[in-house]
Parts: C-alpha cells; sequence; structure tokens
C-alpha cells in the first residue's frame, strides 16, 4: 500500500498522507515516501500548486510514530529529525509553486510540523492542532520550535511548546496559525478551489511572490523592498506580463504560458 497518495488534475497536485488506521502518522516509511513524491514534482512544468492532507476524517497527522521512536537512541533521534527535515525543507523548495495544508483533522507534533512548512493552511472546522512533545520528555523536532514562532510569535510559540496544549481549528484561525476555517465537507473543495485559482493566475508571478516573500522575511524591510522592486521590475520582460496587462486592456481572460 502506497503511503502517500498523489493525484493530479490541470496542474493541481493532491498529496494525501495515507496511514488512516494510524492516524497518519509520519513513520521514517511515510517521511522517506513523501520526500521521493515531493522530489518527484520539481520537473513537473504543467505543476502550478500542491495541496498536502490526509487520509480519513480524523487526522492530517497525529503526530510522528512514538512507537518507533521510544527505542531511538540519540543518534537515531538526530536521523529521525533530520529526515523531518529535509521533507519540510522538500515543501519549502518548491519554490516556483505554493503548497497548501488541508488539515481534516489531528495536526500534532510532526503533523503540525508539516503543515507549517506549508505556504498556508486550510483547517476544517474540526481541526486539532499542537506540538505536545513536552509531554513525552522531548521539544519538537522537525521544524516546529522555529516555523511556529515565525508563524504566530516567538511568545505563542514558546507558550504552546511548553506547555504541550492543543488548540482548536477557531483558536488556531484567531492567533494567525490557519488561513481560514471551514465545514469538514467543504475542506478539501475550498482547497481545490483556490489552487485552481493560483493554477489560472501567471505562474512566473506566482512564483515571484513566493520567493519575495520568502528572501524578505529575514533581511531589513528596505533590502525587502528592494528585492521586491527588482522581481517587479524584472516580469516587465516576460511574455506572461504582456499578455496579461494585452487581456486587462481587452476585457479576456488571460492565457499565461509562463514565459
Amino acid at each position: 500500500m502506497s503511503l502517500v497518495l498523489v493525484e493530479k488534475d490541470a496542474g493541481v497536485v493532491t498529496l494525501t498522507l495515507n496511514r488512516p488506521d494510524k492516524l497518519n502518522a509520519l513513520s521514517a516509511e511515510l517521511l522517506k515516501e513523501l520526500g521521493m513524491a515531493l522530489h518527484g514534482l520539481v520537473a513537473d512544468p504543467e505543476l502550478r500548486c500542491v495541496i498536502l492532507t490526509g487520509a480519513g476524517d480524523k487526522a492530517f497527522a497525529a503526530g510522528a510514530d512514538i512507537a518507533a521512536m521510544s527505542e531511538m537512541t540519540p543518534v537515531q533521534a538526530k536521523q529521525f529529525a533530520d529526515m523531518g527535515h529535509r521533507v519540510g525543507n522538500s515543501i519549502e523548495s518548491l519554490t516556483t509553486v505554493p503548497v497548501i495544508a488541508a488539515v481534516n483533522g489531528f495536526a500534532l507534533g510532526g503533523g503540525c510540523e508539516l503543515a507549517l512548512a506549508c505556504d498556508f493552511i486550510y483547517a476544517s472546522d474540526k481541526a486539532k492542532f499542537g506540538q505536545p512533545e513536552v509531554n513525552l520528555g522531548v521539544i519538537p523536532g522537525f521544524g516546529g520550535t522555529q516555523r511556529l514562532a515565525r508563524r504566530v510569535g516567538a511568545a505563542r510559540a514558546r507558550e504552546l511548546c511548553m506547555t504541550g496544549d492543543m488548540v482548536n481549528a477557531e483558536e488556531a484561525l484567531r492567533i494567525g496559525l490557519v488561513n481560514a476555517v471551514v465545514p469538514h465537507p467543504e475542506l478539501l473543495p475550498r482547497a481545490r478551489e483556490t489552487a485552481k485559482k493560483i493554477a489560472s493566475r501567471g505562474p512566473l508571478a506566482i512564483e515571484a511572490v513566493k520567493r519575495v516573500v520568502a528572501r524578505g522575511a529575514d533581511v531589513p524591510l528596505q533590502t525587502a523592498n528592494e528585492l521586491e522592486a527588482t522581481a517587479f521590475a524584472a516580469l516587465f520582460g516576460t511574455h506572461d506580463q504582456r499578455e496579461g496587462m494585452r487581456a486587462f486592456v481587452e476585457k479576456r481572460p488571460a492565457k499565461f504560458e509562463g514565459r
């Protein structure tokens, strides 16, 4: 059985974590398969957006596989953490397309960390988020302390990582962890609607937005604004810019070609 299901529809790829009987817990095998699936997307010229979700109605991913972790040595734990970081980095390394996390249930520990690596998160009204690792005597190991702080602020990240508390979807929305909360049956349709909307936009412009936001986050504002101005200007040398503006003037849909 494949641990990651891959479905493509008109430039939108949906990756589904497929261990529903284990609440999609992130075993080493699942992480390896997810990494391979992400690597396989890099060379797809038709790719415009990716959706990451979990199989079943209960969980996006309810953390790493604790039964497997319980017997790990420090060396093995470091190797496992490195594997989780590589997957998170692979998500962020899809520099030309956005990745939407569609969180359909529990997103705890490694599951929350996986969602945090995505560009933005849509949550089912049944979703719950948390970094409960302190309850096990450890800390997040797949980037949770860092990406969570960048998403919701350092003080809120400390609180969540130090208490191990879960938050429901509405609280996650309030603190800025997720972008939207939708009724459970509408989660994937909402994610796909947004993905198809993004897929219809100029792909070079989408790539530029993703690149400039990422690079600008860790530099002074003046430097970040210069990155934006440079990327803005460069797009004026593309076919897509000419087509997009011509289509606007002519009051017709643009036909972007990614060049």
